[in-house]
């Protein structure tokens, strides 16, 4: 077992390098070339799966995490179910959720599903959900105000059917309630029995940080994590939110680390997504949408993990999820699936370590070259001082 209670990270240019993931990494060690000796899923291949510290708590969880944004959507419950069975006989224990997630449908397929488990499986499962977003049309219907997140709160311990939810995540930043009553509902939550642990998702730096030093200073209990879209794609948050993360001893959950399925492979650049594919039924989705995500970088990004996968005889999302996954600041990265042979796929990325080469070419690919200031060379220059002085 090696255990550290930071993460560590060297600065390089405008993003993070040589990153260390958070907290402590207990179990097998990492795997560092192709699968030679795999043995497969099932419950041997839990003996691959790391553990890390959930932020600055004492609990610990599986280094990757089961996204269920898909049940009862893309999924439905017998292969929801499907797929929780397959994620904890794979040694996963971490499964997140939210409130919005289909309509409340997630929660209760994942209520069901723990229902209908033996205790032995289920007490392993750490549960984690959010509230924020709207859930009923009304002026109250959604934020971060007592009253709502009260309410969101109790609807969500009823669909999971569970007394506590061990992880309570605001699930983004709400411009109209003050900080303080939103730390003092989550802290009363907590004092009430009703969650053990909450967190932070979708803000930036200057909201994380405020939220800590204010829970600090009102003797609140603070937020252990930070859910916030992380991959070779995205990678603006290495800028702000990951020092900020790493300053206030917060473990990072990163959602979206194949960028859609932009990393899968699945999407090429001479032919437009069709088919059964998130893209191929709505091309203009969201962040992931084709014409907005399909630039120059995109593409370099993606022949980068497509190199680095041929050479070690990987699969596409096993390469983006095992860098995502080594960064700094990592506890759990996210990853979901629409059906249970995908999830095989993405839970060969547990243990996965990347070469330092292999590391640097992906980092090159997907560096956002920043500009100047403050983010860029020269603003790094600025801020650099020399013990030794001159």
């Amino acid at each position: 077992m090696t255990c550290c209670s930071h993460a560590t990270a060297t600065r390089v240019d405008s993003g993070i390098r040589a990153l260390a993931p958070f907290g402590c990494v207990i179990s097998a060690p990492a795997r560092s070339r192709g699968r030679p000796g795999h043995k497969g899923l099932g419950s041997d291949y839990g003996d691959f799966v790391r553990y890390r510290r959930l932020g600055s708590s004492g609990c610990a969880v599986s280094e990757l995490c089961l996204g269920t944004m898909t049940f009862g959507a893309e999924t439905d419950e017998a292969g929801s179910h499907e797929q929780l069975d397959l994620f904890v006989d794979a040694g996963g224990t971490l499964v997140d959720t939210a409130d919005v997630y289909s309509a409340g449908r997630s929660e209760e397929i994942i209520g069901r599903w723990l229902t209908a488990r033996p205790p032995e499986v289920t007490e392993r499962v750490v549960i984690a959900t959010k509230g924020r977003f709207a859930t009923d049309p009304g002026p109250n219907g959604n934020g971060l105000s007592a009253r709502h997140l009260t309410r969101a709160l109790d609807a969500s311990l009823r669909r999971l059917g569970v007394d506590v939810i061990d992880v309570y995540q605001v699930h983004a930043y709400d411009p109209y309630t003050p900080m303080e009553e939103t730390l003092r509902t989550l802290d009363g939550f907590a004092q009430a029995g009703k969650i053990r642990y909450h967190g932070l998702s979708n803000v930036t730096g200057w909201q994380l940080t405020k939220a800590v030093l204010t829970a600090r200073a009102l003797g609140l209990r603070e937020p252990v994590t930070l859910q916030p879209q992380y991959s070779l794609i995205v990678r603006e948050i290495e800028w702000e939110i990951v020092p900020a993360a790493l300053d206030a001893g917060l473990g990072l959950l990163p959602w979206s680390p194949l960028g859609g399925g932009w990393l899968s492979g699945k999407y090429r650049r001479d032919q437009r997504p069709t088919g059964d594919t998130r893209l191929g039924e709505d091309p203009g989705r969201g962040m992931e949408a084709y014409d907005r995500r399909g630039s120059d970088r995109t593409w370099r990004v993606i022949d980068a993990v497509d190199q680095v996968a041929r050479s070690r005889g990987l699969s596409m999302a096993e390469v983006a999820l095992a860098w995502v996954n080594n960064r700094a600041a990592v506890v759990s990265t996210i990853i979901g699936a629409r059906t249970s042979e995908q999830l095989e796929t993405n839970l060969r990325a547990a243990g996965l370590e990347l070469s330092t080469q292999e590391y640097a070419v992906l980092d090159a690919a997907s560096d956002l070259d920043a500009s100047d200031y403050p983010y860029g060379e020269l603003g790094i220059d600025q801020r650099k001082r020399n013990l030794a002085g001159g």
